[in-house]
């Protein structure tokens, strides 16, 4: 590869929020942190301006989401593999190619930028990596158009569970909506109509109001006054499979940060709220104050909780891989792992136990993940019906879900797909099965 002059740039041309980018996908890609617990631990991100702020976080996002089709064009642009205690550089050279080929940032910042984050200890990599980008900036664009995103940038262990599951072209079609980033849904708790007017927005099929694009959430017109919290389109539908739960006794496990614990106290539930993380309980309880809503909220581990009583209803939305959330979280076919979906299946064995002792005789039980895996949802409730356990599964009319007949599955449950909806920009990935308790 011809050498070519290094650019250098000063410190203070966007280089803060190139760095501290940097340091959230290091975290996320070479210690496997969560992408939202990354931002929210970096205290670099937050003394950066909001414009700054919102750079970095969309330069990590959109890293994350277009990761194998960036790896693919570096590999094209190198004779061979840079050396194995190099990551960090490779994590340069994946920002400045995201900026060139996905964020149509000038090739003179890109670049130089991204020169200046080279470590010093890999200083003879710097013209290496300015040769590489500056590739990118004249034959990415030829390079992009060429390559099979929705495959590249889905885990082989991903697509071919997708492809058992769903079959291999709603297995393609999964992968192209994660391409895209997700629009902002609201559960507003009345008047969806006049609310969608005020914020520019539209109401979908069951209700939820959509919002395009969007500012600060908390700027949106309606937050200060608790008039809707943010839920996307498919986590608000399980909590209509348990109907009217007006003055019911209704216990939320696992229930924070609290979009389906508002929706029931909204529709004049008796809730209990439950979750084993004191902070997320304490967050739960800011989000019901803002919504002038009311719930009992405890801090347990629904595996021990005993509250002396039982429910009349009872939500689980148990922990899973939340491969359904890849929209909103590009981080997760990075971090998770086969062997992590079946320790939580495990997991959600003793969840759905626990969670079905607490349900009254006649009374319904709700386990719904957000997961795409067959065996965190319908291979778990298959489980768990097994001979002499007093539930039957009560199957979801299309009715309930406001006609939407291609969210239930041939046994009755729901279950909504990423690739639901396109034309309005989808929905994450969710099942709910609905099960009740025999006897009187």
């Amino acid at each position: 590869m011809p050498r070519t002059p290094v650019v250098t740039i000063p410190a203070a041309s966007g280089l803060p929020a190139r760095s501290v980018a940097l340091d959230i996908l290091r975290a996320v890609l070479a210690r496997a942190m969560p992408l939202d617990a990354a931002l929210e631990k970096s205290a670099d991100l937050a003394v950066l301006a909001p414009r700054d702020r919102a750079f970095a976080r969309n330069l990590v996002a959109t890293a994350l989401r277009r990761l194998g089709q960036i790896d693919a064009a570096l590999a094209a642009c190198l004779a061979k593999p840079l050396p194995k205690n190099a990551d960090k550089v490779r994590d340069v050279l994946r920002l400045g190619a995201t900026q060139l080929l996905f964020l149509k940032t000038p090739a003179h910042a890109a670049v130089a930028t991204s020169i200046a984050l080279v470590p010093g200890r890999f200083g003879r990599l710097k013209g290496l990596a300015n040769a590489v980008l500056r590739r990118l900036a004249r034959e990415g664009g030829a390079m992009i158009a060429g390559q099979d995103a929705a495959r590249l940038n889905t885990p082989e262990w991903l697509w071919a569970r997708w492809s058992a599951a769903f079959g291999e072209d709603t297995c393609r079609c999964i992968a192209e909506a994660h391409l895209v980033e997700p629009p902002l849904d609201l559960s507003v708790r009345a008047e969806p109509e006049f609310w969608a007017r005020r914020l520019g927005a539209r109401v979908l099929p069951t209700g939820t109001v959509r919002v395009a694009k969007s500012a600060s959430v908390a700027q949106l017109d309606g937050y200060a006054e608790g008039a809707w919290w943010v839920q996307d389109a498919a986590a608000a539908l399980p909590a209509r499979l348990l109907g009217d739960v007006k003055g019911l006794a209704v216990f939320d496990l696992c229930a924070a940060p609290g979009g389906k614990t508002a929706q029931l106290a909204n529709k004049g539930a008796n809730v209990v709220a439950v979750d084993y993380s004191e902070a997320r309980a304490a967050r739960l309880q800011e989000n019901l104050a803002r919504l002038k809503l009311a719930a009992e909220c405890v801090v347990a581990d629904v595996l021990s909780w005993a509250p002396g009583r039982s429910a009349d209803v009872v939500l689980l939305d148990a922990p899973c891989a939340a491969t359904g959330t890849i929209r909103r979280h590009p981080d997760i076919p990075r971090v998770k792992k086969p062997a992590d979906i079946a320790a939580l299946a495990a997991a959600q064995v003793n969840l759905l136990r626990a969670a079905a002792a607490l349900v009254r005789p006649g009374g319904v039980l709700v386990y719904c993940v957000c997961s795409l895996e067959p065996e965190e949802g319908p291979g778990q409730v298959a489980r768990f019906l097994g001979p002499g356990v007093p539930f039957v599964r009560e199957p979801v009319d299309a009715a309930e879900i406001c006609g939407q007949s291609q969210f239930v599955t041939a046994e009755g449950d729901l279950r909504t797909l990423p690739c639901h909806w396109p034309d309005v920009g989808g929905m994450d990935g969710f099942f709910a099965a609905r099960l009740r308790r025999t006897g009187t």
